[in-house]
């Protein structure tokens, strides 16, 4: 089985870090895809990955991760699983 693996969306450079340090030390098997500044780029990140949990941050510029999570939602491949 493979690891399991995220994507953070958080545009504040300190607590992406911080909850990735987090997530090392209470979950080391997963592993992180790809960490983004914004909702746009983690709908991309999170389509190119299909990883198995998502961290978005509510507030973000441009695209909030509310609209991001709808998009992705909306063009997540059917033939796959949403995380």
């Amino acid at each position: 089985m493979n690891a399991p693996t995220a994507v953070i969306a958080e545009d504040e450079p300190l607590l992406a870090q911080a909850l990735q340090a987090e997530l090392v030390r209470a979950w080391p098997q997963l592993r992180i895809a790809a960490t983004t500044a914004d909702g746009a780029t983690a709908v991309r990140a999170a389509l190119a990955h299909r990883p198995d949990v998502l961290f978005f941050d509510i507030r973000m510029p441009g695209l909030g991760g509310l609209e991001a999570a709808e998009q992705l939602a909306d063009e997540w491949p059917q033939d796959a699983p949403f995380p």
